[in-house]
């Protein structure tokens, strides 16, 4: 494609993502209204794709200049990033394919641009700030973070009394995690694997690592599409929510013998390993869901393989011998290495939480250290969503409300 081309493309995704993302619709709206952000300048470490132009556009239109670099190499889509960087007040730095300095580069030139506040998704800005640009954190209003993976890392910082700026935990969000992770994620994982294999899941063993909210999401598509669900898990609360919800549970090691297609969704490393390939039937699919390429031990499979070879578009054929061994998208995040990413109606409640978390941050002076996200915003934001589907809900009486703040009620 020509840039003009590339542009043309991207504008196209995006005016179709910013149709069907009604709540945020409603933030710009009182944004272009009240212009909360005005001279605020916001660094954005995020998947660069249509829906997350419409956020940015969204932050630049309360009176922001935004900055945004991508935050995997292979989750950006060059057209959204060309069209993007054709905005006023808006300076993308993303490009699909990028090795891992170039990846870092581009975090470092957000941080050239001296934000206010972050908004990262998987904590590399964050990390960045703390080990290399600590000059920048005196300045710095807040940050808010998207996925499990970086809530997780700024919480060891937290632990560690390294973390020296507020940080609002949007990932955790009950109109973020409950939507985003199982819906979202359970759509377009599978969204990503079946465009990219164009294979069956009926009547095959789907192995599913880890059942937290993403995990959910992917072993409730999966059982939909007729798969046979396995499993795995090391946490026993959520290994018994499993097998109460229908599916086969086991240890990694006997499901690695039995499954057609694994799904990792831990947020861990090394969920998938050397003893788990040599036991793989031959022709199994790997993918991963998890944000960061660490859940598939990437390294120990290619010393293990006599040849390696691209067998389809974003599919490398490891043969180990006695066994042919497919990953997906080089084990980095299937539903955007290998896909669109989540839809555009369940992203429009995460990134209507973000844009009104950078409003909070703007507006209020907070401690250092991971805050929740404000339980009026999270209600808003499902109140909003309601209204957007034409959904009307009871409310409490005052009577109820008597009776269910009251102790003195009884039999």
């Amino acid at each position: 494609m020509t840039e003009k081309e590339l542009i043309e493309s991207g504008n196209m995704k995006i005016e179709w993502a910013r149709t069907h993302m009604p709540v945020l619709a409603i933030v710009r709206d009182k944004f272009e209204k009240e212009k909360p952000l005005k001279e605020l300048k916001i660094g954005m470490a995020l998947h660069v794709e249509a829906k997350t132009a419409v956020l940015v556009e969204t932050l630049a239109a309360g009176g922001a200049k935004v900055c945004i670099a991508g935050c995997n190499p292979l989750s950006t889509q060059d057209d959204v990033a060309s069209a993007l960087d054709t905005r006023e007040y808006i300076n993308c730095f993303a490009k699909y394919g990028c090795c891992t300095s170039e990846y870092y580069e581009a975090i470092d030139r957000v941080l050239d641009f001296k934000p206010d506040i972050t908004i990262d998704d998987g904590a590399d800005l964050i990390f960045k700030l703390h080990k290399e640009r600590t000059d920048l954190l005196p300045n710095i209003l807040g940050g808010c973070e998207e996925t499990t993976t970086g809530v997780h890392r700024l919480h060891a910082m937290e632990r560690e009394g390294a973390l020296r700026m507020p940080v609002i935990a949007v990932n955790d969000a009950m109109t973020k995690y409950l939507f985003d992770n199982r819906y979202g994620t359970g759509q377009s994982a599978w969204d990503g694997i079946n465009r990219t294999t164009n294979l069956l899941v009926a009547g095959k063993n789907v192995v599913v690592a880890g059942y937290g909210w993403c995990g959910r999401g992917v072993a409730m598509r999966a059982d939909g599409l007729g798969a046979s669900v396995i499993v795995t898990e090391v946490d026993p609360i959520r290994a018994l929510e499993a097998r109460m919800d229908g599916y086969r549970v086991m240890k990694m090691t006997d499901a690695a013998k039995l499954g057609d297609i694994f799904v990792t969704t831990t947020g861990n490393r090394d969920i998938l390993t050397a003893e788990h390939f040599q036991v793989m039937q031959d022709g199994a699919i790997l993918a991963n869901s998890g944000h960061f390429n660490v859940e598939i031990d990437m390294e120990s499979l290619a010393s293990l393989a006599k040849s390696v070879r691209t067998v389809r578009h974003n599919i490398k054929e490891y043969d180990i011998g006695n066994r042919r061994i497919n990953v997906i998208a080089e084990g980095r995040l299937v539903n955007l290495a290998a896909g669109d990413g989540h839809p555009a109606e369940v992203m429009d409640m995460s990134f209507a939480n973000q844009a009104l978390c950078v409003r909070y941050i703007a507006e209020n002076k907070l401690l250092n250290g991971v805050h929740k996200v404000p339980h009026v915003i999270d209600t808003y934001v499902a109140k909003m969503k309601l209204e957007s589907m034409d959904i009307s809900i009871d409310e409490l009486t005052s009577e109820q409300e008597c009776y269910m703040s009251g102790w003195e009620c009884g039999t």
